[in-house]
């Protein structure tokens, strides 16, 4: 199919997974990889730059340059701070981000209630 990629994507996540979760394609060939980290902590919870380190460490290890670390908690400061000086491209989605995208994308949710808003239609009244 036209703008697929076969395998665009996979779970890896596991004993020994080395600190990655899941790993993305961005072309055919898999030159270009994006590599991930979830991590489903309580909402109030926080992930710490050594959190973060840990990850980039992994990214090393992999010789990657995209990452992606996934919480359903937050990151503090100094961990988005660390993220901006690094030159590894690393992104970080909180909950409150992955709350947005799942309702953007329509990614885990499904539609409970629908309204439909009436207007008087004023050309239905014209002569």
């Amino acid at each position: 199919m036209v703008g697929q990629v076969k395998d665009a994507g996979r779970a890896i996540g596991k004993t020994g997974d080395e600190g990655i979760d899941g790993i993305i394609k961005e072309d055919v060939l898999g030159l270009d990889m994006i590599y991930l980290q979830a991590k489903g902590w309580k909402v109030d919870s926080t992930v710490s730059r050594p959190d973060i380190q840990g990850f980039v460490g992994s990214l090393v290890g992999k010789k990657a340059s995209k990452g992606i670390f996934i919480t359903t908690a937050k990151f503090s400061k100094e961990a988005r701070v660390y993220t901006e000086t690094i030159d590894k491209r690393v992104i970080l989605i909180d909950a409150q981000e992955l709350t947005n995208l799942m309702f953007k994308y329509n990614v885990g949710v499904s539609d409970e209630e629908a309204y439909t808003i009436k207007k008087i239609d004023l050309d239905f009244f014209e002569e």
